[in-house]
């Protein structure tokens, strides 16, 4: 049988988190490997820049203190991550009594336009991005962390159901009737339904 990427990955992150135990070095590697993962789930979740970065250092700080208690239980190093993540974020939403945003500043939605588009096409893709990441608001807490984990982090459903505490099957679940909710509303607000 062929290994897959995802299964290299597990065995290189294997191999570091070895590594890591000795020497903070190869931690090192592990942080800049999973920084940009951990910083779009937490940009995405708090919608503020210097929020997600202080969050985003206190995830990399905590399992860097919490190394030695880290066990390897089949699942990718990026879950354990993930799930402090997902723990700080509920934190400060609690401490700030804030309700749940996702960004909507037009320089932070991106292009969803070919390398070269038009403006009328860049103009289109950011309204479309824009409505998106509305639509997202406004859906509940857990739906919107299930979308951001599988679509921003790039989370599979095994390890997104290790961080929300669910099985996989109500994490597929979750998600396909999420984004039935969401295409739904989309048609209905163009008039198609």
């Amino acid at each position: 049988m062929a290994q897959t990427w995802r299964d290299s990955t597990c065995d290189d992150d294997r191999e570091l988190i070895q590594r890591a135990r000795e020497d903070q070095e190869a931690f090192g590697r592990l942080y800049q490997k999973y920084l940009k993962m951990v910083y779009n789930y937490v940009y995405y979740r708090v919608g503020h820049v210097e929020e997600a970065e202080d969050i985003t250092e206190s995830v990399f700080l905590h399992a860097l203190l919490n190394f030695r208690r880290y066990q390897d239980r089949g699942l990718p190093f990026s879950a354990w991550l993930m799930k402090i993540a997902h723990n700080l974020v509920a934190n400060w939403y609690r401490r700030e009594g804030r309700g749940i945003r996702v960004p909507m500043d037009s320089e932070d939605t991106g292009e969803l336009a070919s390398q070269f588009p038009s403006p009328e096409e860049v103009v289109e893709a950011r309204e479309d991005s824009e409505r998106i990441l509305r639509l997202i608001r406004e859906l509940p807490e857990e739906r919107q962390q299930a979308l951001i984990l599988r679509y921003a982090a790039g989370l599979k459903h095994r390890e997104i159901g290790e961080v929300m505490g669910k099985s996989t099957t109500a994490v597929k679940v979750l998600l396909h009737r999420t984004v039935a909710a969401l295409g739904r509303r989309m048609r209905a607000e163009e008039g198609l339904e």
